[in-house]
Parts: C-alpha cells; structure tokens; sequence
C-alpha cells in the first residue's frame, strides 16, 4: 500500500504543470538556492516533450549554444538526434556575434544530427548593432517555447529562468513567421544583398482583441506585418497600470551600449511611480556595476519605489561561471496581466535587437509569478539597493 501511494505521488509529481489557455508556465530554479518551483516544470521536462513529439520539423532560434558533459543539455542534443533519425527536419540558428559563448563540442555535436541544417546569422548586418537574442523553439508550427532560457545547460540548472510553452494558435503561427523571415534573412545576406524592412518604421503598439493574450517583438524594422513592437508596448502597458508593477530581469538600465541614453522605459516606470503605482524591480547582483547601479539608485531613492537584487549564493558542487544568476525577464501589472519574455530592459535589445514577449492577462498566471518574484524577493540572498554603497564590480566568471 506504501509503495502504491509513493508511486502514485511520484507520479503526479512528474506530471505537474501549470497551465493557462493556451500556455503552459516554465521555470529553472537554480539548484541549492532554497527554492521551490511547485507545480511548475523545468525546461528539460518541456524541451524533450516537444522535440520527442515533432513529426516533421524543428526550429530553434538561440543566441548560442553551450554544453558540458553529464549536464542536462546533453539530454536535448540526444533527443535531438533522434528526431533527426526518424526525419524530422531541423533548423538551428545562432548568433555570430555570440560564436565566444559557443563551446566547439556542442557546435560539433549538432553539425553532426542527421537533417539538421545549423546557420549562424550576423543580426548586425540585418539591424544595425542588434543581435539574435531571442531564445525559442517551435515545433510543426503548432507548438512552442519562448523564454529566458538559452541553449546553455546552466539554463536548464544553474540560473533563474522564465519561460512559457505556447499552444495559442496565432501567437505559434506569428513564432513561426519570425524565425522563417530570419531563416530568409541569412540567405539574402549570403547573395550579397540588404535585407528589406518594414515601411512603418516607427515602433507601434499591437492592436488586439480585449483580453486576448498576444505576441511582440523586436526590433519593429523587421516583423511580420501582424506582429506589434515590443518598445511600443512595453511603455503602454507600464503607462495602463493603476496600482503595482512587478518586474524581474537581469538587468535593467536607461543606456544603450555606447553610453547614449534610452529613455523609453525609464521614462514609463518614472511617470507610472508619479501617478502612485507602487514598482518592485528585482534585478540581478550582475547590474551593479557602473553607471548602470547609478540609475538604480535613482530609482531607490523614491519613496515607494522598491529596488532589489538577487545574489544568487554558489551550489554546492562548487563555482559556476556565468551561473548562479537572476535571468528571468517578466512584469506583472495589478495582478491581473503578464509579461513573458527574452529582453534585457536596456537600450539595444528592444530597438535593435531580435527579441520575442508574450502578453498574457490572466489572474492565475499573474498570481503564480508574483509567486516565483516573491520567493526570490524575500530570499535571504536578495537585498535592497544602498544608496550609500560602493559596489564593486560584478565577478560573472565564477572566480
């Protein structure tokens, strides 16, 4: 009888999942950190659910790809190879510019899948100074993974991630459109021509229907026609709360790269706090360097305005470099609407770069990730920004 009842515990266990129309929530939770992901599964789970159920075709839009042996990663690339035998067609893309992060085994390791087709996009070249960071999979053009997660197995162990597996029809067909214009993209830029963009080059925010969850993306130059730009939105909806944002990123900073200054989101968090919605920022212990702490601190020093980072303590297994870190990129608004995505809130990634959010207004799933920002809110490793503090630079190495 006990064991009857542990089998069938282990059994729910392994089927948990938290799911809403049209979505299912996804997380990692980095291992030995004191946190609980409940009924939410980890990416492992929901990759290898996707690739084992492709029947025709693969396509993976990644910044890069990093493996280590006897780390879960290995697992995907296995499964990958399978899918490969039995004819599913499988499309990789990557970032050149991240080629660094790539380690050479795992490149090697897919060039080696049967039907898989791996190709190494120079976004640069398409949007200027933009890259690939987008992080997504879609499967026969019916199934798909957006998130935070990048084909690195300390995403899938070692770092706080968000993501969410999509079934909404529109929003799989729009995925699909994407990758497929980038997909075109390496192709006209290997005959030597320009990739054409859209004619309405200023960033407009999507038209959808009331309450419907929806798709945005970066950058507006080169979307589909039927897909809205994400640095439209994101200050529209900040600007549509009334009482609490909740926020949680790697990074946040109103700069570009080359220092020039990005005010779209700062601009709409600032107007949000001056008409009384209270904001958490969580961010990680990566954002402390300078000048970006600077800006933080602006946001510290106002009354209500609540700005904390996450520390994330080492495993017990020793250092992790590029690891134990918060990555996870969401908001919530008056709990009551989502924002799930792949962009660091910074300039460069929503007006340049290839990124990909999803909207979702819904009271569960809203709920269930002020959960997961409260759990590391709260975490005795997270700690509010000092205004007083000089904070050394952040060791991202493992050192």
């Amino acid at each position: 009888m006990i064991s009857l009842t542990l089998a069938l515990l282990l059994s729910f266990s392994a089927q948990a999942k938290f799911t809403v129309p049209g979505f299912e929530l996804v997380v990692t939770l980095p291992v030995d950190a004191g946190l609980d992901a409940g009924n939410v599964r980890e990416p492992i789970a929901v990759w290898k659910e996707l690739i084992k159920g492709a029947k025709s075709r693969l396509d993976f839009g990644q910044m890069y790809a990093s493996g280590e042996a006897g780390e879960p990663l290995g697992d995907i690339l296995d499964q990958l190879a399978a899918a490969g035998k039995r004819g599913v067609k499988i499309r990789f893309m990557l970032e050149e510019k991240m080629l660094h992060a790539s380690d050479a085994p795992t490149l090697k390791r897919l060039r080696s899948i049967p039907n898989l087709e791996l190709r190494i996009l120079n976004y640069a070249k398409v949007s200027a100074d933009g890259i690939v960071h987008a992080k997504y999979i879609v499967a026969d053009g019916r199934q798909a993974f957006v998130g935070s997660q990048n084909f690195d197995w300390r995403s899938l162990k070692h770092i706080h991630e968000t993501g969410l597996l999509v079934s909404e029809p529109k929003i799989v067909g729009q995925l699909q459109a994407i990758f497929n214009g980038d997909w075109k993209a390496y192709e006209i830029l290997q005959r030597g021509t320009t990739v054409p963009r859209r004619l309405d080059l200023e960033p407009k925010a999507v038209e959808h229907a009331e309450g419907s969850a929806y798709l945005v993306a970066s950058p507006q130059t080169f979307l589909p026609p039927n897909v809205g730009s994400s640095e439209a939105e994101l200050p529209k909806l900040i600007g549509s709360a009334k009482s609490e944002i909740r926020i949680q990123l790697l990074d946040y900073s109103p700069l570009r790269r080359d220092g020039s200054y990005y005010p779209v989101i700062d601009s709409a968090l600032r107007a949000a706090y001056a008409r009384g919605v209270k904001v958490k920022l969580l961010v990680s212990h990566w954002n402390l360097g300078a000048p970006e702490v600077n800006h933080l601190k602006s946001l510290a020093a106002l009354p209500g305005f609540e700005v904390r980072y996450a520390h994330i303590p080492p495993a017990r297994g020793g250092p992790v470099a590029y690891g134990r870190v918060n990555h996870s990129k969401f908001m919530t608004i008056d709990g009551k609407l989502s924002w799930v995505g792949t962009s660091n809130w910074a300039g460069g990634y929503l007006d340049k770069s290839r990124n990909l959010e999803i909207v979702v207004p819904s009271l569960a799933l809203t709920a269930r990730l002020n959960e997961f920002h409260a759990q590391l809110w709260d975490a005795p490793y997270t700690a509010k920004i000092d205004l007083n503090a000089e904070y050394p630079e952040p060791v991202k190495d493992g050192r």
